[in-house]
């Protein structure tokens, strides 16, 4: 029998489940005297931040807040931030938004305690200093960024997305909490739900699984499957946001430690070049990868689709396998999930930077976790099966 040892990685709390969030100030006594607040505006004028902000009201930490973050994380984000972290003597972060805020903040904490610019930690494990400690409070239910060890900035000049992974700037707590979900509208409810079924599906089958992530995957696909619809057709739904929340929860958990595949290798290079969210690149690239990746390990797509809720009795391994990709895709359909077309990816520019994305995705190194591995030219068209879909 072979023996291996398997490292798993999690923040040192993990606070879950309605009014966490009002948790953070008795946290936030043990991390450092002065907090900075990264975020998005338009998430402090709904008054999402109320709560965090009298949480450390009450246990007497005073606060600066940098509210600039309203997209995706680029180099500047981290720079500005750092800069609002210096000038006003902040010694510890608290990151309340999407995975975006959460990304930035990680940036910015890895800024403060290490020499050089971000693009210096691009890749896995150079940041040689621990980052500033990390409280992050996640409003949607979909990154896991609150418990992964990885964030992904973006280099504006060259239009790339820096994966950047180090324990180094994982969060020391994380505050997941269902009340800071229920404002998310329905097309951020489908796209972050399904970026965090992606997550927990490629955490399932990449070549770096291990036991505890199988647990955790393969629980959240059934609770993120199970939950997702009923999130999106009525945000008020207490019990599916809850559910939805634990299952983005296991599955940020799950991939922080196996790893992601061939989807979130594809799905970077697309946000890069169009802007497109990243969570609807990850959907409109998913049932296009499990079909090619089944051969790879059909037992795992079979699994998979019996965690979605397909009856799979009676049938091969192999017919079974193919369910997940029927099942994702229906999925999307409900959600209204748009295509890369209905998106604005204009055809023109997407055939001139196709083979570009290729090697960006092949660079990236998630592709070498994929169950099947992917030459470029079949990861080009893969792009383009995808692209034409309806």
């Amino acid at each position: 029998m072979m023996t291996q040892t398997y490292q798993f990685k999690t923040p040192s709390v993990i606070v879950n489940g309605p009014g966490a969030a009002r948790e953070a100030g008795s946290f936030a006594k043990g991390l450092g005297k002065k907090a900075l607040i990264v975020t998005d505006h338009a998430l402090e004028k709904i008054g999402l931040l109320n709560d965090v902000k009298n949480s450390l009201e009450i246990a007497g930490i005073p606060m600066a807040i940098y509210d600039k973050v309203i997209s995706e994380p680029s180099m500047d984000y981290t720079e500005e931030g750092l800069k609002v972290y210096r000038e006003t003597q902040a010694d510890f972060l608290v990151a309340v938004g999407g995975g975006s805020p959460i990304d930035a903040a990680k940036g910015i904490a890895a800024l403060a305690t290490n020499p050089g610019k971000i693009s210096d930690f691009a890749g896995a494990n150079k940041i040689p200093n621990p980052g500033a400690p990390l409280i992050a409070i996640p409003t949607t239910a979909g990154t896991g960024s609150e418990v992964t060890q990885f964030t992904i900035i973006t280099d504006t000049s060259r239009d790339v997305k820096m994966l950047i992974a180090s324990p180094n700037i994982m969060p020391r707590v994380a505050l997941v909490d269902p009340l800071m979900t229920m404002r998310m509208p329905q097309g951020i409810t489908a796209a972050t739900g399904l970026d965090a079924l992606t997550h927990a599906i490629e955490a399932f089958v990449s070549v770096k699984a291990q036991p505890i992530t199988d647990t955790l995957a393969l629980q959240a696909i059934w609770v993120i499957a199970g939950n997702v619809r009923q999130a999106w057709s009525n945000g008020d739904n207490i019990e599916a946001r809850t559910n939805m929340m634990i299952g983005a929860l296991q599955a940020g958990m799950a991939f922080s430690n196996s790893s992601v595949a061939l989807v979130h290798g594809m799905a970077r290079p697309i946000g890069a070049y169009f802007h497109v969210p990243h969570g609807v690149s990850n959907a409109a690239l998913l049932p296009t990868v499990i079909e090619f990746s089944i051969p790879g390990n059909p037992e795992r797509y079979a699994e998979i689709a019996e965690a979605m809720g397909e009856i799979t009795e009676g049938l091969s391994v192999l017919d079974a396998a193919y369910l997940a990709a029927d099942a994702v895709e229906r999925l999307n359909i409900d959600l209204k999930v748009p295509t890369l077309r209905e998106l604005g990816v204009e055809e023109k520019k997407f055939n001139s930077v196709v083979e570009q994305m290729a090697a960006d995705a092949l660079a990236s190194g998630s592709p070498g976790n994929n169950p099947r591995k992917a030459t470029k030219e079949e990861i080009v068209e893969l792009y383009r099966r995808a692209y034409s879909k309806e």
